[in-house]
């Protein structure tokens, strides 16, 4: 069993947010693959599927994206998952918009959602896609990534969510380096 977790804000006021880049690639490939996110428990949504064989969650954890941890960890442990089978997918202000990283492991970077996380799993060591937002050192950072992404990026946006959309399908079949060889040179 695999879960594929975005991470991002509840609620409509926190949509199409730079901080929102998890939920809006979760939403894709549930779009893609026909999967309804409307199942609730332990604090989030989410919807179940079978691909090439695996059963596979994806969950918006529903506590606001510092507070992510305690959702991520709950599915971890009633559903038993491997940290090998779990993969996070966040933004990240210290990549360029457009720009994409996929990881085995590492430090939060200082985003609260990936410390939270880390903190009820008690390790770094666990699977992740980096989204790039740039930042924009004239605002507050709380203030940039709870800013909406605007127009003019939408275009590279959507190229965003159907690279994360090819990345998941080759995430069942290639190995985790080879996905990484594959993705991380992509801008």
């Amino acid at each position: 069993m695999y879960l594929i977790v975005g991470l991002g804000n509840p609620g409509r006021a926190f949509e199409g947010t730079r901080h929102n880049m998890g939920f809006m690639c979760i939403d894709t490939i549930a779009h893609k693959y026909g999967v309804a996110i409307n199942k609730k428990k332990f604090g989030g949504l989410y919807g179940e599927f079978v691909y090439h064989g695996e059963k596979v969650i994806l969950l918006k954890p529903q506590h606001y994206i510092n507070l992510s941890g305690e959702v991520v960890k709950a599915f971890v442990d009633y559903y038993n998952i491997p940290l090998e089978q779990l993969l996070i997918i966040n933004d990240d202000l210290d990549l360029l918009f457009g720009t994409i990283k996929i990881k085995y492991k590492g430090r939060s970077g200082g985003h609260n959602g990936l410390k939270n996380i880390e903190a009820h799993l008690k390790t770094q060591n666990y699977r992740r896609i980096k989204l790039g937002i740039s930042n924009d050192k004239t605002l507050d950072t709380k203030n940039y990534v709870l800013g909406k992404i605007p127009r003019e990026d939408q275009a590279t946006l959507s190229n965003i969510l159907d690279l994360v959309c090819h990345i998941f399908e080759d995430y069942f079949v290639l190995s985790f380096e080879n996905l990484m060889n594959k993705y991380n040179h992509k801008q």
